[in-house]
């Protein structure tokens, strides 16, 4: 009888947001009259912005004609995306980034799982606490891990809590650790890296010989000046770390998928026996097996993401979303909840009233006012207590759901 990969029964009862749907598909079934707004997944709703889709409408029609017809493409991406992204997210801002030292996929998240394809079995990891669910998830499926305990935290992770008494900063491991997971602006608590706060990390990864996977998904958010964009604009973290990046959230390519990965062509690995290995020729050998490339019409669209015309109409788009982020901070504060981001991600994190765990204020936001947000327990142990709300709505209904928290949530202990 075929063998199946037991590391799958460690995970824990449901991934985070399919629990939630199942929660929300009970209740709505239960009450067919309600009106419920959801604030949890972190989708976006507003459509592609015209730029990118007259650039993609372009690229079908080019698909019909024999001579501009395209069949498989280069698997790390095509030429035209690859070098606007060099440009655009990074020489342009003065990082040290070559247009093949990006390959270009279908989601940051595909990528923060893959990239475990070319690192060995024995590597100590680091996650923050809480963390995205896919970077724990991953590493359980691939059996870095031990078992769970009752608080859903695994053996052999090295687990780095963040929370409002520490400033959402981690503090750096006593013990030696070889994968890092980082990322800023954070998901799930809204909250930014400091320059100093990276500069500490590059350090103590030159330092152990490890390699920091920095989740730069939300990176377009950042309003405040003074908060890096990328790990590389920091000195040595060429050495040290990888980056992913995403047009999910940032040009909303959700539902059509592209992302990239910038591994520098000077970060290395330890073999066993000592020796280094580079590790951007695994990742590309990887890429080229296992992965054809992402849709030509879609990198069109991507790559039109960077035209003058796509530049504006992503600012207005994540204008518009910042300002549902600006609106459920004013509105949640004055209703006397503790709220933390908002401010360069298009999440809030709020702390639940008085002993009230993440999963009862989940419930009761469900049924009193008929609103979906995402139990801060579902990102680990260290969100306990806390509750994320999404920006990724309507102007009208992040004023509804507000409306309807301060009138039927009570924040007294």
């Amino acid at each position: 009888m075929a063998r199946i990969n037991e590391n799958y029964l460690k995970l824990q009862a449901g991934y985070l947001f399919p629990e939630i749907g199942r929660r929300v598909r009970a209740f709505c079934e239960a009450n067919p009259e309600a009106n419920v707004i959801k604030m949890g997944i972190g989708d976006v709703t507003q459509p592609l912005c015209p730029a990118i889709i007259t650039a993609m409408h372009a690229a079908v029609d080019e698909m019909a004609v024999k001579s501009s017809f395209r069949g498989y493409g280069p698997e790390q991406g095509y030429d035209f995306l690859r070098e606007a992204i060099a440009k655009n997210d990074y020489q342009d801002r003065g990082i040290d980034v070559s247009a093949d030292e990006i390959f270009v996929s279908d989601g940051s998240k595909c990528d923060s799982g893959n990239l475990l394809d070319v690192f060995g079995d024995d590597n100590v990891i680091a996650v923050l606490d809480p963390v995205y669910p896919v970077y724990v998830d991953t590493n359980v499926m691939a059996g870095h891990t031990g078992d769970a305990d009752d608080q859903g935290r695994y053996g052999k992770l090295i687990y780095m809590p963040v929370t409002a008494e520490s400033n959402f900063e981690p503090e750096l491991p006593t013990e030696h650790v070889d994968l890092i997971y980082l990322c800023y602006p954070n998901n799930p608590t809204g909250t930014v890296a400091s320059r100093a706060m990276l500069e500490k990390w590059v350090a103590y990864a030159k330092e152990h010989n490890a390699i920091i996977f920095y989740d730069a998904a939300y990176e377009a958010f950042i309003s405040e000046e003074d908060v890096p964009r990328s790990i590389f604009e920091i000195d040595g973290a060429r050495d040290v770390a990888i980056e992913l990046r995403s047009f999910s959230k940032t040009a909303g390519f959700t539902g059509t998928r592209c992302a990239f990965t910038v591994i520098p062509k000077t970060l290395k690995g330890t073999c066993k026996d000592g020796t280094e290995q580079l590790v951007h020729p695994l990742w590309n050998r990887r890429h080229c097996t296992k992965f054809n490339g992402v849709s030509y019409p879609i990198q069109r669209g991507a790559a039109a993401a960077y035209s003058p015309e796509g530049k504006q109409q992503i600012a207005d788009l994540i204008a518009f979303y910042m300002n549902n982020a600006k609106l459920l901070r004013e509105g949640l504060t004055a209703a006397g909840f503790e709220i933390h981001g908002g401010i360069n991600a298009p999440y809030v994190w709020l702390k639940t009233p008085g002993s009230t765990t993440s999963w009862e204020f989940f419930d009761e936001l469900l049924q009193k006012s008929h609103i979906v947000g995402t139990p801060g327990s579902g990102f680990g142990a260290s969100g306990e207590g806390y509750f994320r709300l999404s920006a990724f709505s309507s102007v009208e209904n992040t004023k509804e759901a507000i409306e309807r928290i301060q009138k039927s949530v009570s924040t007294s202990v």
